[in-house]
């Protein structure tokens, strides 16, 4: 049976609030009927029929219609201009209930750099499914041009900036590109969030996000999402694979998602500011190879980045050292208030010597140091880096 989500109207749904409003209040939902100003957490798994059968609240059971989901999801939806946003288990959870949607013999087109654990899943995936899988590099439109028009091609999949050497990919034109084909567009826009880009915007057809990583920004959930542009027979598949393949976010989770995302906007705002800070206070730094960040004039796809990111270029960078991977460890160790650790985008600032992370195959530079920018003092970050770079 369908179930509904019916509510009563916002009281601020017709006026033109800024995303900073919208996040910090949570949409500005007051739950009654104690008028909480914090929105409760819903744990309930099964709902309660009527005499007749009916679901007088409108909700069945809770793996897939769970009320814990409906605020964090329409502020999502919201924030990146979409139709529907769906809550995963985790982002791997998310992007994995998109490519199931594929039958054996379609195509698949995707960016060369990527997360690792996708990328080595998809690649699996594709081999064990039939799936016709060619990669592109990661900002040569052109290349990929090619590649949509080689052979028919179910799905586009970008990243951008992509992690961890951070090209960027010309969003508009991908998408001009795709579209000539018939081609679906999916955007993995972790990095850059909805604070900096709204891919949906810009032509893409579904957005993803490792929710982990700075929706919650803390470091205390695993958590994935997807958002559309439009409703549609793909979108409809995906909710049956988020349904029936159970991958789907506890109620605390959910509660703690939702509670990170109120401060979205200055978290991701102080990140990017201090990673902008710490490119343009190592850029030539003789300790390097080069830095590698979007914000940088230097960047071969700044002026990309800077026509489809808004107000700040993202809390992530890398960073390459002279004398190869042995130097590149060692100042990795050396490094005391950035915190040797895997993942990105929560309030603390991480290294991490990524090839070593990503292990045999990984196309990642060795002598490259991953740095995922916390809401720390930039100027401690500076020093811990100019300390443990110092002969």
């Amino acid at each position: 049976m369908s179930q509904s989500r019916d509510r009563a109207p916002d009281p601020l749904a017709a006026r033109a609030l800024s995303p900073r409003t919208l996040t910090a209040q949570a949409l500005g939902r007051i739950a009654e009927p104690y008028r909480d100003l914090v929105p409760p957490l819903h744990a309930s798994t099964t709902f309660e029929r009527a005499g007749d059968g009916s679901y007088p609240g409108g909700r069945l059971y809770s793996r897939d219609f769970s009320p814990a989901y409906d605020q964090a999801e329409e502020l999502l939806t919201t924030l990146e201009g979409g139709h529907q946003s769906l809550l995963f288990a985790s982002g791997m959870a998310a992007a994995t209930a998109v490519l199931q949607t594929l039958e054996p013999g379609q195509r698949i087109v995707a960016c060369r750099s990527m997360y690792w654990a996708l990328r080595n899943w998809l690649v699996a995936f594709a081999q064990q499914w039939k799936i016709d899988l060619a990669f592109y590099d990661n900002a040569d439109v052109d290349g990929l041009v090619a590649l949509l028009r080689e052979a028919p091609t179910t799905l586009l999949w970008l990243e951008t900036p992509a992690n961890p050497t951070w090209e960027v990919i010309d969003i508009a034109a991908a998408v001009s590109a795709a579209r000539a084909s018939g081609t679906t567009v999916l955007v993995d826009s972790t990095v850059a969030t909805p604070v900096f880009s709204q891919p949906l915007k810009l032509g893409a057809d579904i957005v993803m996000h490792s929710a982990t990583k700075y929706l919650n920004g803390h470091s205390d959930v695993i958590a994935g999402a997807l958002v559309c542009r439009e409703d549609g027979p793909l979108w409809q598949r995906i909710r049956r694979n988020r349904n029936l393949g159970g991958a789907v976010l506890g109620p605390f989770e959910a509660w703690l998602l939702l509670r990170g995302m109120r401060t979205l906007q200055l978290r991701v705002e102080q990140s990017a500011a201090n990673a902008l800070a710490i490119a343009q206070a190592l850029e030539g730094h003789p300790g390097l190879v080069e830095v590698l960040y979007p914000g940088l004039p230097s960047h071969p796809q700044h002026a990309i980045a800077a026509r489809q990111m808004q107000g700040g270029f993202g809390g992530m960078l890398s960073i390459r050292t002279t004398g190869g991977e042995a130097r590149s460890r060692e100042v990795t160790a050396r490094l005391q208030v950035f915190k040797r650790a895997t993942s990105l985008g929560s309030v603390e600032s991480l290294a991490e010597h990524r090839a070593s992370v990503e292990g045999p195959g990984s196309p990642c530079p060795t002598d490259l140091i991953r740095l995922s920018v916390g809401i720390e003092a930039a100027e401690d970050l500076i020093d811990d880096l100019k300390e443990a770079l110092a002969d």
